[in-house]
């Protein structure tokens, strides 16, 4: 509770309660044991206080009361220590999901009223299955053997001769419309606006639901094979709703649709030998299903454009040459070097003229002296046609990577990277591409000029690193060479013969 002045926040300021839930004994047993230990007994006294300002057989909203009621019920006195204790207390609620509290308030009116809205505490399963921040605060609280022995707490195990076996399960439940049958002739208008009229004026918000690609279960039991060893697993999913709503978020999350889904089920290694969905390994097999249909749609779409270029090539030789597209100036600004390729054949005007106007794949041949390889053609083909990058855009990227004469470019992961690289900056024009490639070969250049060792001529390097101790170029460090003894006069064979004598003496040879 975020209070800047405990003057706005005081005994005789009004506020009332609202709870849409009825507590039941799960419920009690998760406040005393699991939320208790972990923001208090005075909190959770708190939380109890507020719950009871409404019948216990009633949800809605309390009588409208000071909030003296509130401090007397807690024992605390009617000053700021007092007033001060009810925020922390109440803050300890916030922040662990049991409470939210609201300031309301009339414009160009001083009068303000709290209201106190109460949330139902969580079901074991949902805290310790998908609370993980409460799940760490009570095993800081009380240790990890305790959350180990509170959770045990809450369940009833399962009876030892069902759980040592492999249990075939078959829904038996019957549907409502094959016991009931409803008047469905007319409606009863009367109802409908006397249920409208009663109807409390605030509903409870819906709880937040997983995106779903809206597939049913009978739209996969439909298309599912009848002799599958997977069958009697689908056949499951008819009441598990959880289930369904994880396959559905799968679903749309890899875009996939009822046929999809039903083939992946009927997969091997989907289910455990217990029937259980294995999601991870469904996720798995969607992906590479997801990464198969997008390389086949990708390689389609490059068809399609190479045969819509070849009909427009086509109409545009037998035609009078009307539609084609106006030149566009390129200002002397946005002008880039001759490659040395190009040296010779254009100047730098023509040049950039042509980066800017010529299609990229005509662009492109003028760096190679016979045909493109084809691996190149495609890269700058997936460019075009499936990143959508405008040909000024890629001939100023060709410019980038094959004009410059680095073989380290030239590879499909260079090409790809810095393509991907312009995506996620946005340029999409040719002005915003020359700017790109200027800002990247300045950071190369500064790259560089860090690995040699900062500034300066090659020339006066050496002599800076000569009283500098240890070289900084080098990795290895300098090791002196022995130098080679003064030669002296040649031994005669006698003496010869005599220091071999003495050397065997020495290894105890000769005696």
């Amino acid at each position: 509770m975020r209070i800047g002045n405990l003057h706005q926040f005081t005994e005789h300021h009004r506020c009332y309660i609202f709870r849409d839930f009825s507590l039941s004994a799960v419920d009690r047993k998760m406040i005393g044991l699991i939320y208790q230990s972990m923001i208090g007994a005075f909190a959770t006294g708190l939380y109890q206080l507020l719950y009871q300002q409404v019948a216990e057989d009633r949800v809605g909203y309390s009588p409208l009361e000071p909030q003296r009621k509130l401090l007397l019920g807690l024992g605390l006195e009617m000053n700021e220590r007092g007033r001060q204790e009810l925020v922390n207390q109440a803050s300890r609620l916030e922040a662990v999901g049991l409470l939210q509290v609201s300031k309301l308030s009339v414009p160009d009116n001083d009068d303000v009223v709290f209201e106190y809205e109460l949330v139902k505490p969580l079901s074991p399963d949902d805290f310790f299955g998908n609370s993980p921040h409460l799940t760490m605060l009570l095993r800081d609280k009380v240790g990890k053997h305790a959350v180990i022995a509170l959770r045990e707490s809450f369940y009833e195990k399962e009876d030892d001769e069902l759980a040592s076996v492999e249990l075939r399960r078959e829904s038996i439940t019957v549907p409502f419309y094959e016991l009931f049958r409803l008047n469905t002739q007319g409606i009863d208008t009367e109802l409908e606006q006397a249920l409208t009229e009663v109807a409390p004026s605030r509903q409870s918000l819906p709880k937040q639901q997983l995106e779903t690609a809206g597939i049913g279960y009978g739209d996969i039991i439909m298309r599912f094979p009848r002799n599958s060893s997977n069958r009697h697993y689908v056949e499951r999913l008819r009441g598990d709703h959880e289930a369904l709503a994880q396959l559905n978020y799968v679903a749309y999350k890899y875009n996939l649709d009822a046929a999809d889904l039903s083939r992946l089920l009927d997969e091997d290694n989907i289910f455990t030998t217990k029937g259980e969905l294995l999601i991870d390994e469904l996720q798995l097999r969607a992906n590479q299903m997801y990464r198969q249909d997008r390389k086949r749609n990708d390689e389609r779409q490059r068809v399609y454009g190479r045969m819509a270029a070849a009909k427009e090539s086509t109409e545009t030789a037998g035609g009078d040459g009307d539609d084609v597209p106006d030149e566009v100036a390129v200002q002397a600004e946005y002008y880039m070097d001759v490659p040395e390729q190009m040296a010779g054949r254009c100047d730098i005007h023509q040049y950039n003229m042509l980066m800017r106007n010529e299609p990229h794949t005509r662009f492109l041949a003028r760096f190679f002296p016979g045909a493109v390889p084809e691996r190149i053609i495609r890269v700058f083909e997936v460019m075009n046609l499936n990143y959508r990058l405008q040909d000024a855009v890629i001939n100023v990227l060709i410019h980038y990577v094959v004009g410059l004469k680095d073989a380290q470019r030239v590879t499909n992961q260079f090409i790809d990277a810095v393509a991907s690289n312009m995506l996620m900056k946005g340029v999409d024009s040719y002005e915003k591409a020359v700017g790109y490639v200027r800002e990247q070969v300045k950071l190369e250049q500064d790259k560089l000029r860090h690995r040699d060792g900062g500034g300066g001529s090659p020339s006066s390097q050496p002599a800076s690193r000569a009283g500098s101790g240890a070289p900084r170029g080098r990795r290895k460090p300098s090791i002196p060479i022995m130098p080679e003894a003064p030669k002296g006069k040649q031994l005669s064979p006698e003496e010869i013969e005599e220091i071999r004598n003495m050397a065997r003496k020495l290894d105890g040879k000769t005696t």
